[in-house]
């Protein structure tokens, strides 16, 4: 079976620079769905392999390797379980929380906060490779780096893009001086030649325009420019309240507030992933007592089950919601993924807005714009808030993202 068989050009690419140039520094960057974690996988393999032979003529007994990502459940689900499917290799840790391979120890370290990388400090590493490396904080990566101080050290990285004033960019993907050593690699989705054509038009029509389409499908270190929902439409998404159908799978998003506007926005979710904005009940200036009465006759009219994804930033408010028998629940509030999950929604015509409530949130929508500076939504002053967006955002991502953190892959 030939090469061009089992990885694309661009993977063939890749590989043929991991062979044959003089690198200390690999990095892939581009698309989701690229193919690009399914070659470092491969390229991590050939790392141990090369570190197990150095270890057998430098006479070491013990090799080490760094294995980095942005949580233990991202290092297993892109990589581990990865390389159980494509090689069917299993590994497991011991007792230390370490994998070993090839005689390898493997050594995990979580790049979301500087805590994650305990495991690896005083330690001397004969490489490291770094999946989601623009998620990482630049301390983390820093320490890595000093980490793999063997001569023969090579740190393999890929990554989804981000701001184009990212560190990962400006410091190293951008890097062009010799001396550094860096390999890098840009991916869109069409290098991905073994995806189905049909999926890549349909997640192609499906991506929202603007920045979430360019960094996604075109693989582009970009920010965003204006209103963060380019692809809402009131003409379409703003609907007569008597065409809501009834029993939707009902639930709530909750924003804390007191000078900020506090909302409760109740949805609906019909059978075919429709999503209804029904109610809206946004208010200054009052306090826990109130939220309470309205989240009890909300229950008594959807049910006491109705769940409440609310802004964890008040544990107090949550643990009084609790107390009086309402399920209230922290929210995931990841913002980015937030976002880009509620403009899917918009982009594939599943957004829908009830008319007698609609004024309130579309003020919101024509306000919020990007930070070009940041690449996230503009905070809020005086006379833009986005406190509704905020409660929606959290009701739909956590209702149809549980568990956590879902990175760009």
């Amino acid at each position: 079976m030939a090469l061009i068989d089992l990885l694309t050009k661009k993977q063939i690419k890749v590989l043929h620079s991991y062979l044959n140039d003089d690198w200390k520094y690999l990095i892939l960057n581009g698309a989701v769905r690229a193919g690009k974690t399914v070659i470092d996988n491969y390229l991590f393999l050939l790392e141990l392999k090369r570190i197990q032979n150095l270890a057998k003529i430098e006479k070491e007994p013990h090799p080490q390797y760094i294995l980095a990502g942005y949580s233990s459940n991202s290092i297993y689900t892109n990589i581990i379980s990865s390389l159980e499917n494509q090689f069917g290799i299993v590994m497991k840790t011991d007792r230390h929380g370490h994998y070993h391979l090839f005689g390898v120890d493997i050594v995990p370290a979580y790049t979301g906060s500087v805590r994650g990388i305990g495991a690896i400090r005083g330690m001397t590493s004969y490489g490291a490779y770094v999946n989601e490396a623009s998620l990482s904080t630049r301390e983390v990566f820093k320490e890595i780096m000093e980490r793999c101080s063997k001569g023969s050290a090579r740190i393999i990285c890929d990554t989804n893009p981000d701001i184009p004033t990212h560190w990962l960019k400006k410091d190293y993907i951008d890097n062009h001086d010799p001396k550094a050593r860096i390999k890098s690699f840009s991916f869109t989705i069409d290098d991905n030649t073994f995806l189905d054509p049909e999926y890549v038009e349909a997640l192609k029509a499906a991506t929202p325009r603007g920045m979430f389409y360019d960094r996604s499908i075109l693989g582009q270190w970009v920010t965003g420019e204006g209103i963060v929902y380019q692809d809402f439409n009131k003409d379409t998404m703003v609907v007569p309240d008597d065409e809501i159908p009834d029993g939707l799978d009902y639930y709530c998003g909750v924003d804390w507030g007191f000078e900020h506007p506090n909302p409760i926005i109740l949805l609906g979710d019909d059978k075919d992933g429709n999503t209804y904005i029904l109610k809206d009940f946004t208010k200054q200036h009052k306090f826990i007592n109130y939220w309470i009465k309205i989240a009890q006759n909300l229950q008594e009219e959807f049910g006491r089950n109705l769940i409440f994804y609310a802004d964890s930033a008040r544990p107090d408010n949550v643990t009084e919601f609790q107390s009086h028998g309402i399920n209230c629940i922290n929210a995931n509030k990841n913002v980015l993924p937030g976002i880009e999950y509620v403009a899917m929604k918009m982009r594939s015509g599943k957004f829908k807005i009830a008319q007698s409530c609609a004024d309130g949130i579309m003020d919101e929508i024509y306000q919020y714009a990007w930070d070009e500076a940041t690449g996230m939504p503009l905070k809020e002053n005086e006379t833009r808030h986005n406190d509704r967006l905020d409660a929606i955002r959290y009701a739909i991502y956590s209702k149809n993202k549980k568990g956590g953190f879902v990175p760009w892959n």
